[in-house]
C-alpha cells in the first residue's frame, strides 16, 4: 500500500516533522494559514503547498499530521477523520476532555486511527528503561520523579501545563500502567498568568506507587530527567546527556538495620541505548498506522488518559473543568 502524508502547520516543530517525513519519502503536501511559510516549506521539502480543503479532497493522501496550536486541534482532526484519513495530532491532543472525546467519536464513526505526538514514548532510552522496569530489573516499582525545566518557548496560547506536562504524564502512565488514585497540583504564574509557568504535581497510585513532576518553562537551566526507583535500584533517563550516558542504572542499597538505616553505594552503570532518532521512530509508527489501520502505542485511548489528568490538574490550578 502506498502511503502519502500531508502536514498541517509549518512552524518550528512542523519543520522537524516535515524533515523526517520527507526523508522517509512519503511527504505529499504541506499547508499553513501563513502562505509564505507554506511556500518556504514547499521549496525546502520539494512538495506542493495546498489548502486544507485540497488536502481533505485528495484521496491519494492516506494520513495527515497536525502541528498547529492546540486550540485548533479538535476541528482540524475531526475534519481530517471525516475525509477518510488517519490523523496524527501533536500534543496536547486538545485543551479539554470534551474536545478529546469529540475527536474519539469521529475516529470511531469513520473507523480511522488517531495517533498523538507523545514523542518520548518512541525514544530508545525510554523504551529500554520501560523494558528494564517491566522485567523487574529494579524490583518493585516505588517512585517516579520527572523534571522538565527550561527557559523558553513560552506560549501565550497555552501554559506549561498543556505544553510540557503531557510528555511526563505519558511516560509515567506508560510505566505504572494505571490511572492515579489521587492528584495534587500547585502552580505559580509570573509570565503568562494563564495556567502556570511553574508546576509541582504529585500523583498517587495503587500498590503504594508515587510520582512527582516538576515542570517549568521559566527556569534558567534546562533539565529533562526521569528517575524511576524500585526496591532494588533506580534508573535515570537524562535526555540532556550524550547518547552513551542517557540511561544510568544505580544499584544503591538501603538496608534497614533496626535502629538505623544503612546506605550502600555502588558505582553507576551506563546502559546501552540505540542512537535511533525518536522523531523518526514516531513518524515510522504513524506510517505503520496508515498501512495497517491498527492503533499506535500513543493512540486515542492513551491520549484520553493523559487528557483526563491534565483536566484535573487544570481544575486545581485554575478552578476550571475542561
Amino acid at each position: 500500500m502506498d502511503i502519502s502524508v500531508a502536514i498541517i502547520g509549518c512552524g518550528v516543530w512542523g519543520k522537524n516533522i516535515a524533515r523526517n517525513v520527507s526523508q522517509l519519502g512519503i511527504l505529499s503536501a504541506v499547508c499553513d494559514t501563513n502562505e509564505q511559510r507554506a511556500s518556504e516549506f514547499s521549496k525546502l521539502f520539494s512538495c506542493p503547498a495546498l489548502s486544507f480543503e485540497q488536502i481533505l479532497d485528495d484521496n491519494a493522501i492516506t494520513g495527515v499530521i497536525i502541528v498547529t496550536n492546540a486550540s485548533s486541534h479538535e476541528k482540524l482532526a475531526c475534519d481530517v477523520l471525516k475525509s477518510g484519513k488517519h490523523v496524527y495530532v501533536e500534543k496536547p491532543l486538545a485543551l479539554s476532555v470534551s474536545s478529546a472525546l469529540s475527536i474519539k467519536h469521529h475516529a470511531i464513526e469513520t473507523q480511522k486511527q488517531v495517533m498523538v505526538g507523545h514523542l518520548l514514548q518512541y525514544h530508545p532510552a525510554y523504551i529500554e528503561l520501560k523494558n528494564l522496569v517491566n522485567d523487574g530489573f529494579i524490583g518493585k516499582l516505588q517512585h517516579i520523579q520527572a523534571n522538565r525545566l527550561a527557559m523558553g518557548r513560552i506560549l501565550k496560547s497555552e501554559s506549561a501545563l498543556f505544553d510540557l506536562c503531557p510528555h511526563d504524564i505519558s511516560l509515567i502512565l506508560g510505566l505504572v500502567k494505571q490511572m492515579p488514585l489521587s492528584i495534587k497540583c500547585q502552580s505559580a504564574s509570573h509570565v503568562t498568568h494563564s495556567g502556570g509557568d511553574i508546576i509541582y504535581s504529585i500523583l498517587e497510585f495503587a500498590d503504594d506507587i508515587t510520582a512527582m513532576m516538576h515542570t517549568s518553562w521559566y527556569s534558567p537551566f534546562k533539565e529533562h530527567r526521569l528517575v524511576v526507583t524500585g526496591n532494588l535500584g533506580s534508573i535515570v533517563f537524562d535526555d540532556g546527556k550524550p547518547i552513551q550516558e542517557k540511561l544510568t542504572l544505580y544499584r544503591d542499597r538501603v538496608i534497614d538495620e533496626g535502629e538505623t538505616i544503612k546506605i550502600e553505594r555502588n558505582k553507576p552503570i551506563f546502559m546501552p541505548v540505540s542512537s535511533d532518532e525518536p522523531l523518526k521512530n514516531e513518524i515510522s509508527a504513524f506510517i505503520q498506522v496508515c498501512k495497517s489501520g491498527e492503533p499506535a502505542l500513543t493512540d486515542i485511548e492513551e491520549a484520553l488518559r493523559v487528557q483526563q489528568i491534565l483536566s484535573e490538574m487544570n481544575l486545581q490550578i485554575n478552578g476550571e473543568i475542561l
